[in-house]
């Protein structure tokens, strides 16, 4: 008898402390790139609150624009061409479970409203202006803000106004020139740099989008034949789930009885292979278009600041708003997400095959630059068990503390003032001069970053 209530003790402790084989969950949104909507990837699963004993004095950030409708290159190469298919076809969807909705199915986006921004996008800046406003409650509204000139930039930083400042006509929105012949001093500077290509990284990744959609075209066409799905086709169905559900809220295509999550983590390795070679660690100017946003910021933070001053050099908030392409390349500046990282190699491209995936990559792009992503840099005063008292710096990628290779040893892997100097020496060797690395020709090139 004891030995029975025995073994169904140890039977329930067992049950309390198993996990279910059916526990697993895949979200797509989670998985698109440069089409997720913002959320928080927890990478690492660091502790965003400031260290204990650390308060933050100063803090800057710089944020891509919120949702947008499409981009226009998304919209002319692959979702147009979809959309135009489905229009001519006379296949019976309604008779094919897994794709019936698109008997009905009509198009989000129309030729007028490519890059501009969403309802949604509009309301989630804002609601980024609330928390920066309330994580950073002892620290005083910026009188400026800066941004590029494309209109979602701008409306970006109008919407997210509304949610930092109980009066958004109190700060200046300062739009910076979008130019080619602009250098480093820009929110743009990849625009300025002729080693930049905006196709750069298609080839590589067009490779393995080859190869993850071919599973995926063949039980297509299975279903229907007739309608001869591409490898495009099932890109650009991979892309309205990101842009649909930025606009209406949610998207058939997402569904994971349309797409597997197999086939996500294809289109999003796809876009991490098109990153890594256009604006990560395979292109060699990244690191240099990046460097000089990263080495500005963290000077204009490290400046003696007059906290009874309105100038904007005593600001204690800087915040910028731009597109895509800047944030990998400041983070490659800054060698975080880097897939060779304490490795003892530098073997970069090796880390992103282009024929199967590389599971353990550090280098993901849904969790660099979805929309609204934001790298900041906080300037703490700590006085922290174990550490000595003083000035620290750490930086945030989407709201996770981030470890900086040879510059982490201070509460929650920031990096004390003293560190800091060396640690930008070091980096701005790495990655090389704006102008050198460029090749800028232009009479005005510069590798200093001066707009704040």
């Amino acid at each position: 008898m004891r030995s029975s209530v025995l073994l169904t003790l140890a039977l329930q402790a067992t049950n309390v402390v198993s996990h279910s084989p059916n526990s697993y969950s895949f979200d797509p949104l989670e998985h698109l790139a440069g089409t997720a909507p913002p959320f928080d990837p927890q990478d690492p699963p660091t502790d965003p609150a400031p260290p204990q004993g650390c308060n933050v004095t100063r803090a800057a950030y710089l944020v891509r624009h919120a949702a947008i409708y499409a981009n226009d290159f998304d919209y002319e190469e692959y979702i147009e061409p979809f959309v135009q298919k489905l229009a001519n076809t006379s296949v019976d969807w309604a008779s094919i479970p897994s794709l019936s909705f698109l008997s009905t199915w009509q198009a989000p986006i129309t030729d007028p409203e490519i890059e501009m921004l969403t309802r949604s996008g509009k309301l989630e800046a804002t609601n980024l202006g609330v928390d920066i406003a309330q994580r950073y409650q002892s620290l005083r509204t910026p009188n400026k803000i800066w941004t590029s000139t494309a209109e979602r930039t701008v409306k970006t930083a109008q919407s997210f106004s509304n949610g930092l400042a109980d009066d958004a006509s109190d700060i200046e929105i300062v739009q910076v020139y979008e130019g080619k012949n602009s250098s480093a001093n820009s929110l743009t500077p990849y625009k300025a740099c002729p080693a930049y290509s905006s196709s750069g990284g298609s080839e590589e990744s067009g490779e393995f989008q080859e190869i993850y959609t071919k599973p995926v075209t063949a039980r297509f066409n299975s279903l229907a034949p007739a309608f001869n799905f591409t490898s495009n086709d099932v890109y650009g169905m991979s892309l309205l789930c990101g842009y649909e559900t930025v606009i209406r809220g949610s998207s058939p295509f997402c569904d994971l009885s349309v797409l597997s999550p197999t086939d996500w983590l294809g289109f999003e390795y796809t876009n991490d292979i098109q990153y890594f070679y256009n604006t990560g660690y395979g292109h060699e100017a990244s690191g240099a278009i990046g460097f000089p946003w990263v080495n500005a910021t963290f000077h204009t933070l490290m400046t003696e600041q007059n906290n009874a001053s309105n100038a904007t050099t005593d600001q204690d908030l800087y915040i910028s708003f731009t597109h895509r392409e800047l944030p990998p390349t400041v983070i490659v500046a800054l060698g975080l997400f880097n897939n060779s990282a304490y490795s003892g190699a530098n073997n970069i491209n090796t880390t992103m095959p282009l024929h199967t995936i590389n599971y353990n990559r550090a280098w993901k792009s849904s969790a660099i630059l979805p929309f609204l992503t934001n790298v900041a840099i906080e300037k703490m005063e700590c006085d922290s068990f174990g550490y000595d008292a003083g000035t620290y710096y750490r930086v945030l990628v989407n709201n996770s503390p981030q470890d900086l290779v040879t510059c982490s040893g201070g509460p929650g892997t920031s990096c004390k003032e003293e560190d800091v100097h060396d640690w930008l020496g070091e980096r701005a060797e790495v990655v090389g001069s704006f102008v050198d690395v460029c090749g800028v020709q232009y009479d005005n090139g510069t590798d200093v970053f001066s707009i704040y």
